[in-house]
């Protein structure tokens, strides 16, 4: 069985695969506040990560070791997550009086009605969400279910990198889960419908959140990296040195004109387009806040223009609003930082289960 689900027993690192990067945060808790131990953002080689998939997993687990050796943290244990689209999960009613043990077997006997894969491909897991709703003696089970293949590239590179994945959760639940500490900063509160628009730099993700829950996921091919490629093609840079100044800035004086300005247009078509599919797709035809998340999320005024354009409350997401900070950490750095550390967030939130 796979541990998508299972509660901790040890600290964990919270260690975000993007297409990018790798991101890692480690969490303690002091008192009832959550602190900061170490963190660390590590870019990987081009295409090493294609869309959410592991290509080079020599050059993930090489990253990785770069990443531990500078962030320091203190554990070897390990929550890492695989993207939603990489993942099948099904809502299943069973008998409350069975055990944990015999629900594992049921699920195996009845696999194949719920999983299009023969059994032997996936792993899979499942989790008790509480009563079912028509009969006091039946549960609600969450299944959850991903090609092992999935799985096996995110621990062979934990292996390089001499760490043990402790869990593999899904995209969607670390985000949800990392949402939860600062939907109280927002103007709607826990009551509202807040779209999360998590772009990355391939792939931008809209995740619903309605009474703490997501209610909708969609993954579209769209991010900064089509930004660093402009960036790149119009100023004769190599892709790593256009990705630095995009972040660091001292680009020249045309650049905000005439490229970011269309980028920054850009997101707004994705996030208009994106929101329009959730509205067809549901009962709802309106949210009460945005919230940006991802690398993209840090381009200065990138905010502004989506509220300008959506007439919709547009916020960038922290979720270190609330927290301390070890002595070693970069208040700055991790700042900047903040909207594209979301999953690894909700990743080392899983120690506190």
């Amino acid at each position: 069985m796979l541990p998508f689900l299972s509660k901790k027993n040890t600290s964990l690192l919270g260690l975000d695969i993007s297409s990018t990067s790798v991101k890692l945060l480690e969490l303690s808790l002091q008192g009832e506040r959550y602190r900061v131990e170490s963190y660390g953002v590590e870019p990987l080689p081009q295409n090493a990560v294609v869309e959410k998939n592991i290509a080079d997993v020599e050059g993930v687990g090489e990253a990785i070791i770069r990443l531990i050796a500078k962030a320091k943290p203190k554990t070897k244990n390990v929550a890492v997550a695989v993207s939603g689209s990489a993942v099948i999960t099904k809502t299943i009613e069973m008998d409350a009086d069975l055990s944990d043990d015999e629900r594992e077997s049921q699920i195996r006997l009845e696999a194949d009605q719920y999983i299009p894969y023969p059994l032997e491909e996936i792993s899979l897991d499942f989790e008790v969400i509480g009563p079912s709703t028509t009969n006091p003696e039946r549960v609600s089970v969450l299944l959850a279910a991903s090609r092992t293949e999935n799985i096996e590239l995110r621990t062979d590179v934990l292996v390089i990198a001499n760490l043990t994945a402790k869990i593999v959760d899904v995209e969607a639940y670390a985000m949800e889960r990392a949402f939860d500490l600062l939907v109280d900063s927002l103007p709607c509160g826990r009551d509202g419908t807040v779209a999360i628009i998590d772009i990355g730099a391939s792939m931008t993700t809209l995740s619903v959140v309605n009474d703490g829950k997501i209610i909708y996921t969609r993954e579209q091919m769209f991010g900064g990296k089509q930004l660093t490629e402009e960036i790149q093609r119009r100023y004769g840079l190599s892709f790593e040195e256009a990705g630095r100044l995009k972040k660091e800035g001292g680009l020249p004086d045309d650049y905000e004109v005439e490229v970011l300005r269309p980028f920054k247009e850009a997101v707004v078509q994705q996030v208009t387009r994106s929101l329009q599919f959730f509205f067809s797709s549901s009962q709802y035809n309106d949210v009460d806040h945005i919230l940006l998340a991802g690398g993209t999320a840090s381009i200065s005024g990138l905010a502004d223009v989506v509220q300008e354009k959506l007439g919709t409350a547009v916020s960038v997401a922290n979720p270190f609003v609330h927290m301390s900070f070890a002595p070693q950490i970069n208040a700055a750095a991790i700042s900047n930082d903040a909207p594209s550390l979301m999953i690894a967030c909700g990743l080392a939130l899983r120690s506190f289960d």
